[in-house]
C-alpha cells in the first residue's frame, strides 16, 4: 500500500497494536483518525500526536457505526484508508458445561461483526478512492487455536475467512483488502507482561509497517509465517503441542 498522504481510520486506535499503528502512519504524514470507546484515552493519545483525530465508537451497536462512517466521510472525503483493529479477548473454556453467554454474544459482536459492520459502513466510498485499502487485523490463532481462549480464536479464524472472501469480491474494485496476522504482542489486550514470548510492540509495529509497504495481500510477520503455512497433516499434533506448552507454562494475567 502507498505508505504516505493517505487519510486513515483506525478502530480500536487508543491502545496497544491500534495504537502503535496510528503513531506508525502518523509519523510518515498521513492524516490519521482512531476510535473506541474511552474518551479520555482516545483524548491523551491524539494530544499526545498533534494532527491525530479521533471519534467515539462502540462497534457492537449497528447505528453508531453507520453515523460514525458518515461523519468522518463529511469531515474527511479524501478517507482511503479502514483498519479494523479493535477486538477483545477474554477467556473461556469449551470443556466446561459452564458458558458466559453475554460474554460470548459481546465478543462475536466485537471481534467478527464489529468488523462487518465497519466494512459495510465504508466501502462504497472506499470504491470512489484511489489508493483504497481495507485492513483486517486477524491473528496468529486464526491458524492455530489457543485452547483457553477458544472462542476468540474462533472469531479470528472467522476474520481470515472473511478477509479471503473480500479480497475476492473486491477484486475489480480498486481497494486493496489486506490481512495482518499478529502473533502474541505484549500490549495491554490481556496483560502487557514482559513475557519473553511476546513479541515486543515497537518490533511488531515496524516489521509490519515494513510488510504493508511491500504491497501483498498480507502484512503477516516472519515468525507468525510457519504456523500460516502448516501443510495441515500435522495441525492436530501442533495443535496438542502448542497448547500444552501453554498450559505448562500459563500466560500471566492479572
Amino acid at each position: 500500500m502507498k505508505m504516505t498522504g493517505n487519510t486513515i481510520f483506525i478502530t480500536g486506535g487508543a491502545s496497544g497494536i491500534g495504537r502503535g499503528l496510528a503513531e506508525a502512519f502518523h509519523r510518515l504524514g498521513n492524516q490519521v483518525i482512531i476510535s473506541g470507546r474511552r474518551t479520555a484515552l482516545l483524548q491523551s493519545v491524539t494530544a499526545a500526536n498533534p494532527g491525530m483525530d479521533y471519534i467515539e465508537l462502540d462497534i457492537t451497536d449497528p447505528a453508531q457505526v453507520k453515523a460514525a462512517a458518515n461523519t468522518l466521510i463529511g469531515r474527511y472525503p479524501t478517507l482511503n484508508v479502514v483498519i479494523n483493529n479493535a477486538g477483545i479477548m477474554p477467556f473461556d473454556n469449551p470443556a466446561s458445561g459452564e458458558l458466559d453467554d453475554e460474554q460470548a454474544v459481546t465478543l462475536l459482536n466485537t471481534n467478527l461483526l464489529g468488523t462487518v459492520r465497519t466494512s459495510a459502513a465504508f466501502i462504497e466510498h472506499l470504491k470512489q478512492q484511489p489508493d483504497a485499502v481495507l485492513i483486517n487485523n486477524s491473528s496468529i490463532l486464526a491458524f492455530l487455536p489457543l485452547a483457553t481462549n477458544a472462542l476468540y480464536s474462533a472469531t479470528k479464524a472467522a476474520i481470515h475467512s472473511y478477509t479471503l472472501s473480500q479480497r475476492f469480491l473486491l477484486r475489480k474494485s480498486g481497494v486493496q483488502v489486506i490481512e495482518i496476522a499478529p502473533p502474541w504482542v505484549d500490549t495491554d489486550l490481556i496483560y502487557k507482561s514482559g513475557d519473553a514470548r511476546a513479541m515486543p510492540l515497537e518490533a511488531f509495529i515496524q516489521e509490519t509497517m515494513q510488510k504493508l509497504a511491500e504491497d501483498g495481500p498480507e502484512a503477516i510477520v516472519d515468525r507468525v509465517l510457519p504456523v500460516r503455512d502448516n501443510p495441515g497433516a500435522n495441525e492436530h499434533q501442533m495443535v496438542e503441542h502448542f497448547n500444552q506448552s501453554v498450559l505448562d507454562n500459563p500466560i500471566p494475567v492479572q
